[in-house]
């Protein structure tokens, strides 16, 4: 398995107790100690109006970030293109590589854009059976996210992302936009040039980020792509993506053939207890998520223990309880690799959340020692 890369997967949590700034340090730490493990790229998800997450622009905390490091190839999981334009995007990056060239990876997500068309649910061709992948990977049944697109909240992000009477681009136009512009080939309908600079040219890795099997995974296979799944997001639908992104894959002059990676929930201690103590905040932080009420800064076990689980709370985050991998380094890497034969992933991005960062580290640390050994 040493073969398959692993990267970093960060939101720059807020532990219960601490803030923003705190919280931002230990990223830094976290991208300087994960860069001395071995891990091959670290990422910023992007996410608004959420207590526990101080990850609300990548590019900034990536400047922060690529002046603290030197090796590690640093990226967004992912840019949100529905409240952003095509320029906006590439002048950032550009700013990126020209201080810190060749070593930024571009990751787009259509999040906070236009709903896309109706369609039937791509088919898998990967046989789900029980709620397990032919491997025995755990396959859990679709979560609806719907009650999430109709919550108050998703509209307020909407509001105050969106400038007044703005419309989100078409997501492929606006990845086509993108490549033209870092290309140098973009022109109007009437043949009017735009170049940017700094931007034009940059050596950015551009990947797709997606959940489904749907317009992401098509626009990236369609365009010669890397795909980015997200089994740690929608465990349901990684099978569906992954298939969906290679049925569509066309090659380009970036790619020859398919590349993908997928996400993982992990935290890694020296015994299956401990990991299992550390990671108890995970169930009240996900239903924080899932509720709408935006992710709650990490509490501690203590603090997790004393909430009260209704069966609706518990329906909430079954599926993300029953696919985060728990355990002993051994424990971990067992079901890591299971995920990598059951998706066929080229890399692993694993984004681990204790509340206490020496934990934090410590998962990480364990996680690579224990893969460099397969």
């Amino acid at each position: 398995m040493s073969d398959i890369p692993l990267g970093v997967l960060d939101l720059v949590p807020i532990p219960s107790g601490a803030t923003a700034a705190e919280a931002l340090r230990n990223s830094v730490e976290l991208a300087q100690r994960t860069e001395e493990f071995g891990y091959a790229r670290y990422w910023f998800a992007e996410h608004h109006l959420n207590p526990g997450v101080a990850g609300t622009s990548p590019a900034v905390v990536l400047a922060l970030t690529a002046a603290a490091t030197s090796t590690i190839r640093l990226g967004s999981g992912a840019v949100q293109l529905g409240h952003r334009t095509a320029l906006s995007t590439v002048e950032e990056f550009g700013l990126l590589d020209a201080v810190h060239p060749g070593r930024l990876d571009l990751g787009l997500g259509r999040s906070g854009g236009r709903p896309p068309a109706e369609k039937a649910a791509a088919p898998t061709a990967t046989p789900v059976v029980d709620s397990r992948a032919p491997n025995g990977l755990v396959v859990p049944a679709r979560f609806s996210f719907a009650h999430l697109l109709r919550s108050p909240r998703f509209a307020l992000h909407r509001r105050l992302l969106l400038l007044p009477n703005a419309e989100s681009q078409e997501y492929a136009a606006q990845i086509d936009d993108i490549l033209a512009l870092l290309a140098g080939t973009y022109r109007t309908e009437d043949g009017v040039e735009a170049h940017v600079v700094p931007g034009e040219g940059a050596d950015v890795e551009v990947w797709i980020l997606g959940s489904s099997g749907g317009e992401s995974a098509q626009v990236a296979g369609e365009r010669g792509l890397r795909f980015a799944a997200n089994y740690h997001v929608s465990p349901a639908t990684v099978l569906e993506a992954v298939d969906g992104y290679r049925a569509h894959f066309q090659p380009s002059d970036v790619l020859d053939k398919p590349y993908v990676s997928v996400s993982a929930d992990v935290v890694v201690a020296e015994d299956d207890a401990t990991a299992r103590e550390l990671a108890t905040g995970y169930g009240p932080w996900v239903r924080s998520i899932r509720t709408a009420e935006g992710a709650i800064p990490f509490p501690t076990p203590e603090e997790a223990r004393a909430h009260v689980w209704t069966d609706e709370d518990r329906e909430l985050v079954q599926d993300r309880l029953d696919t985060q991998f728990v355990g002993s380094p051994r424990h971990v890497a067992d079901r890591l690799e299971q995920l990598q034969q059951a998706t066929g992933a080229d890399e692993l991005l694993i984004t681990t959340i204790t509340h206490d960062q020496a934990d934090r580290v410590r998962s990480y640390e364990l996680l690579a020692a224990e893969w460099r050994r397969r």
